[in-house]
Formats: structure tokens, sequence, C-alpha cells
């Protein structure tokens, strides 16, 4: 009993511990510059005011960078899920040649630093023209390995008689793909569409780099020009990384029983 009353404690801690940033930054955007600037701060708004939200949008172009993040973060997402689950399927249900050596050259790419990759693709941005360009943004991030690697151990839990049923039944690859194994595989899917999509959200180096023109930055460098400027408003930064906050917390939230299921298929077999 009072083992486990120690590991209940415990877990409280830890999670006052995880949530206190998320609630600081949530209630210090709705607190008055005198609240903020006090000291000790203060941890409750005396008087709540939206002043730091209407501000943050005077400051920067915040409605249009966050049209940016959202824009770039579902092609990245959509464009991954397609490639890992057409080569996902290929892995599994395909007779292909060196099949599992080109397999490994996909769990390869998941080694290579994306530090050792950024200068030739800004490279050849630069070259093409393309930067300040919503397709420099999602170029370099339309396939991954990292979802064909979930979706392909996914797949290989499905039960090989009813493929075979399918077969002698006359259904094609498009058919038994679509309307038999993706309905299945929902929870991997999920998996892999939240962990791209808050990958593709968080970006930071590679929009600072390839684009210069405010209306076509991100949330995330927009956020960044508020903590960088001169005499920097704790409130409106505060108030901006909440904003960031809302999609990415939502999408956890009501995505979290797919994210356990789908990272653990393919566990037990």
């Amino acid at each position: 009993m009072r083992g486990r009353a120690a590991r209940v404690l415990a877990l409280v801690v830890l999670a006052v511990l995880i949530l206190f940033p998320v609630y600081f930054t949530i209630a210090g955007s709705l607190m008055k510059p005198g609240d903020i600037a006090s000291a000790p701060p203060s941890l409750f708004p005396h008087g709540i005011t939206f002043h730091n939200y209407r501000g943050v949008f005077r400051a920067v172009p915040l409605g249009r960078q966050y049209f940016n993040s959202t824009l770039v973060s579902v092609v990245i997402t959509l464009a991954q899920l397609v490639c890992a689950v057409l080569s996902a399927y290929a892995f599994v249900f395909l007779a292909l040649p060196l099949k599992r050596t080109l397999f490994a050259v996909f769990l390869l790419t998941l080694m290579v630093p994306w530090e050792s990759i950024i200068i030739p693709n800004y490279l050849f941005m630069a070259d093409h023209r393309l930067r300040n360009t919503y397709l420099a943004l999602v170029l370099p991030f339309l396939a991954g390995g990292f979802g064909t690697f979930l979706l392909r151990q996914s797949f290989r839990t499905f039960p090989v008689e009813l493929r075979d049923a399918a077969v002698l039944d006359g259904a094609s690859h498009g058919r038994f793909l679509f309307t038999i194994l993706l309905p299945l595989s929902r929870p991997a899917l999920a998996s892999v569409g939240i962990f791209v999509f808050l990958s593709a959200w968080n970006q930071f180096l590679w929009p600072l780099l390839i684009t210069d023109s405010p209306r076509m930055q991100t949330l995330q460098i927009g956020l960044a020009s508020l903590n960088d400027a001169e005499a920097a408003d704790p409130g409106l930064i505060l108030a901006g990384v909440t904003l960031a906050l809302v999609p990415t917390a939502a999408l956890v939230a009501f995505g979290q029983r797919f994210l356990v299921r789908g990272l653990t298929a393919g566990a037990v077999r």
C-alpha cells in the first residue's frame, strides 16, 4: 500500500513539474505587464487581459505565419504518409529483389544527421531560385524513413490468410490496400501523421535559412523575432507561444490513444 502511494505521489510531482511551464505560459499570456514584471512573478493573473494577444498580431504578421506553418505541416504530413504507405506495402506484400537491402537503405536515412545535408539542400534551393517559396519549405521533407519503418512493422502483423483470400477473390493491390489494409492500420497511420506534423510544425533552422521575408516565414520564426526584438515584451512572447501550443496540444490530446497503439504495433506477433 505504501509503495503504491509513493508511486502515485511521484507521478503527481512529475506531472506538476511537466505541466507547470505550460500553465505559466497560458497564465502569463493573460497577465498585465505589472504581474509579469513583479518579483517574484505572480503565479495567477490579477485581472485577465487579452492585450498581449492583440499586441502580438500587431508586432509580427502572425496570422500569415500561422497559415504558413499550417500549410507546410499539412503538406509534409500528407506527402510522407503517402510515401510511407506505398513503400511499406511494397516491402511487406510485394516480391521485390533485394528487398531487405532496400529496407536497410531506408533505415540508414534515419541515421544521417540533418545538419550534414542542410547546406547542400540550401545551395540547391538557392541555385534554382526557390528561396522564399512554399516549395523550398516542404521539398526536403516530402519523404522520410521513419514512417516506412513504423508502417512496415504494422503491416507485418496483418494475417497473411486475409491477404491470400483477397487475392483469390480477385482484389488488386490498390483495392486490398485502400479497402482492407489501411482501415485496419488507422492507429499506425495516426501515429506517423502526428509525429510528422509535430516535427514539421516545430521546425526552426530550415525555415530560418530558406526564408527572409516575414510573410513567408513560419510561426516559430515569428516567435523568435518577438524574443530578439529590443525591449522584448514577455507578455507578447507568452501569448505567441500559447497560440503555437494550441494545435500541437489538441493533436496530442485527441490522438494519444492512437499514438500508444500505433507505436506498439508489431511489438508482439
